[in-house]
């Protein structure tokens, strides 16, 4: 199971134990717990009389057992110890990651040079609006996602993966790359020419720029060896929005969808292959590099 997969999962996992836990809580505050003082206080009334009757006797009796005895009879059985200690830790983190932050790894090179494999990002989750957790559907809208964003949302062919990538094209936008140069509205893209980047993983380097289109500014790479075109695009929803050809492709962003694509835009499995993201599917903004275990450098936040 890929680490994502878990990331995936843990919403769920994290929700169910929240439930579990919170019940044992509220169960042992509001009525075991007084069912163990109920039951204290009538051992302890009959330890009294005991020893009351013991003195009547002229025996003098024991008085230290019975601190024992009430700290015996009060005591949490160990699994509402546990239940109770782990709940509010729980719910903490069940909603910081469900409303504020969300920690993602970037497991691809297709966001090079902005987000390298390793880094462990955090996405923010209320950016662009709260939504409810585990169904991921939006209760109340804030922001849309702009282009330029680097957002983190449902794979369209499999809901259960998460992707990130980078707004191009939003509702109503037309969004044309050919020949590796990108329009959006008719505005091109300005190209500055960087260094050369190294793939260290690769061990390749690939020619870089920075990428500049109205507000929207980015480093990007390209490989010279690979070709304009689009090769085998998916036959996805609104398909017919889009044409293809040995230069690269067009596209007109239906309303409530966007257009995503990749920094390292010769490797990058995006919306050229598989189409739209629709809102629905939209998770959070990528803010921050928190870790990264092979290059601690890389702590900051992104663009």
């Amino acid at each position: 199971m890929s680490f994502q997969t878990i990331l995936s999962n843990f919403a769920l996992i994290l929700f169910v134990l929240m439930i579990g836990t919170g019940i044992i809580w509220f169960l042992d505050v509001f009525h075991l717990s007084k069912k163990r003082r109920q039951a204290a206080d009538l051992a302890l009334a009959a330890w009294d009389a005991r020893q009351e009757k013991l003195r009547a006797e002229g025996i003098q009796p024991d008085e230290n057992g019975r601190e024992a005895l009430k700290e015996k009879l009060l005591k949490q059985p160990i699994w509402i110890e546990y239940s109770g200690s782990f709940f509010p830790v729980i719910a903490v983190v069940f909603f910081l990651r469900s409303f504020m932050y969300e920690p993602f790894k970037i497991p691809s090179s297709s966001m090079l040079p902005t987000l390298e494999i390793g880094d462990l990002i955090l996405v923010n989750k209320y950016t662009y609006g709260i939504r409810l957790p585990i169904i991921n559907k939006k209760a109340i809208s804030i922001n849309d996602p702009q282009r330029g964003d680097m957002v983190v949302f449902k794979y369209p062919r499999d809901p259960s993966l998460d992707y990130i990538k980078r707004v191009i094209g939003v509702g109503g936008d037309k969004v044309v790359y050919r020949n590796k140069q990108l329009t959006v509205n008719g505005e091109i893209a300005q190209y500055q020419p960087m260094p050369d980047y190294l793939d260290t993983e690769r061990l390749s380097y690939s020619r870089q720029f920075l990428e500049k289109i109205g507000p929207m500014e980015h480093r990007i790479l390209n490989d010279d060896n690979a070709p304009s075109y689009v090769p085998n695009p998916d036959p996805f929803l609104h398909r017919s929005m889009c044409s293809y050809n040995t230069d690269g492709f067009a596209c007109t962003v239906p309303q409530g969808y966007y257009f995503m694509m990749g920094d390292n835009r010769d490797n990058s499995l995006d919306s050229r292959y598989w189409g739209f993201v629709p809102d629905d599917y939209i998770v959070g903004k990528a803010f921050f590099v928190w870790m990264n275990l092979g290059n601690v450098k890389r702590i900051g936040s992104v663009n």
